[in-house]
């Protein structure tokens, strides 16, 4: 006689604050199918959503001035911002965008914690409001993408996969050559998109290695950039304080839970599991505040839904205050936020005031590079030099350049009157004569540049024998 002993069924896994719930214990992918979920912050992310990915397919065909209103032209050394024209020497204004950004998100986090990562942060905007899309319209709901991950490969699973992949290639491919194109101009990519590759290697290479970026990214590693590659979120524990506006779970008003209609006293958390099911990231809020949270409010979406069937108000889970929680008043305004919103004003100021007070155009006065640094011939002392000069309008300008000292200087230049076309430059020699008894150590040379747009002086030192 023969008997048998079933295994006891393993439990679920839920989320916990030890472990990252998209990795298994043998370090595996856990692959994540967040529920669908509708609610008034559901329709902000889509708006916003909408919004950027229009902006962003949009602005490198758009242009300002005759000029793209964005676009870093590498080769060409130049860069273009809504009508306003840079070269190489203005590079330094890009110090003034890394660190706005970086105030921005610091102001930002320390008000309303990780709400660029819901709402603006270009993986959110293109996992959710893209890739995930059209996996939900090929795969179906999380129980049937859940169902389709599990089953054996047949005719359904091949269909739908390889679907969804061709789709997911083609846009990689469509936000690759959009992102290249902040980098080259919308009519030569153009002509490189449809000649041979070999005739344009650098951008061929940059749009395989970045379309596999892409398509890996949002096809297998998803939520794991956020998790494992951004420090963004290990940040929180720097940037947030009681204060800080986060997606958090009111304990006082939810503890203890209790199923729906269960006798005895308990909280109006149901334990229904709606707010882990539609969470991006896996984590289960009710924990508390976690690194692994993006502050995208699905689970505020799914719980206030749940909240309406079992006829409870809203606000279980919520966007509020660590304070907020706990019954205090929340102060959006604080030493830290003052501070931060008074080195965004300092900063705003400077950034302007650096885009608007530029030069139209760039002179400089260089000694050229001889044997000698001067001459001297019939009694009088020579040096060259050549005028480096660079229109930054965007249209065709004429300079004329007048000699101002030394006084009793001969200036022979090879043209004093020059047409630039727009970013064009060009290098103008010129000769100065001073007689040597005029000559004295310190003595300048000084040149006046000046257009329609403005004027400017530009010096060297004039050198002779020592006295």
């Amino acid at each position: 006689m023969s008997s048998t002993t079933k295994k006891p069924k393993a439990l679920a896994r839920r989320p916990d604050l030890e472990t990252l719930y998209c990795i298994n214990e043998d370090g595996s992918h856990n692959t994540i199918h967040p529920a669908d979920v509708k609610g008034r912050f559901q329709r902000i992310k889509k708006i916003t959503w909408t919004l950027l990915i229009a902006a962003y397919m949009i602005l490198p065909w758009v242009k300002v001035g005759g000029n793209p209103a964005i676009l870093v032209d590498l080769p060409n050394r130049h860069f273009f911002l809504f009508g306003k024209i840079f070269n190489a020497a203005d590079f330094w204004l890009f110090f003034f965008i890394l660190s706005g950004v970086g105030l921005f998100l610091f102001f930002l986090s320390a008000t309303f914690g990780r709400v660029w990562c819901g709402y603006g942060c270009p993986q959110t905007v293109f996992l959710e409001g893209v890739y995930r899309r059209v996996e939900r319209l090929i795969e179906g709901g999380a129980s049937a993408r859940d169902r389709l991950a599990k089953m054996p490969w047949n005719g359904e699973k091949i269909r739908k996969r390889f679907s969804k992949l061709g789709i997911y290639l083609v846009i990689s491919l469509i936000l690759s050559h959009t992102f290249l194109s902040y980098f080259i101009p919308v009519d030569v990519l153009q002509k490189a998109v449809t000649s041979s590759p070999a005739a344009h290697p650098a951008a061929f290479t940059f749009i395989l290695l970045f379309t596999a970026i892409i398509f890996g990214n949002f096809t297998w590693f998803r939520e794991q950039l956020c998790l494992i590659v951004c420090p963004y979120g290990r940040l929180q524990s720097a940037l947030y304080d009681p204060d800080t506006i986060v997606v958090g779970y009111d304990r006082k008003r939810g503890e203890p839970r209790g199923r729906y209609n269960q006798s005895g006293e308990h909280g109006d958390c149901i334990d229904c599991y709606r707010c882990v099911a539609v969470c991006p990231t896996g984590i289960d809020i009710r924990n508390g505040t976690q690194m692994e949270c993006v502050g995208c409010a699905n689970c505020i979406d799914a719980c206030d839904v749940v909240m309406d069937k079992v006829k409870k108000p809203h606000g279980l889970i919520r966007y509020d205050s660590e304070n907020g929680f706990e019954g205090k008043k929340t102060r959006i305004l604080r030493p830290r936020t003052i501070l931060y919103m008074a080195i965004m004003a300092l900063w705003l100021g400077a950034f302007m005031y650096a885009v608007f007070g530029h030069s139209p155009f760039d002179a400089e006065l260089v000694r050229l590079r001889t044997d000698s640094v001067f001459t001297i011939d019939n009694g009088r002392i020579r040096n060259q030099f050549r005028l480096q000069l660079t229109n930054k309008l965007g249209n065709a300008t004429q300079f004329e350049i007048k000699a101002l000292e030394p006084e009793t200087a001969q200036f022979v230049l090879s043209a004093k009157s020059v047409l630039l076309k727009s970013l064009e430059s060009r290098n103008i020699p010129i000769f100065v004569f001073l007689p040597e008894k005029e000559y004295k150590p310190g003595t300048d040379v000084r040149l006046l540049v000046q257009s329609k747009a403005g004027k400017k002086m530009v010096q060297g030192r004039f050198l002779g024998p020592r006295k």
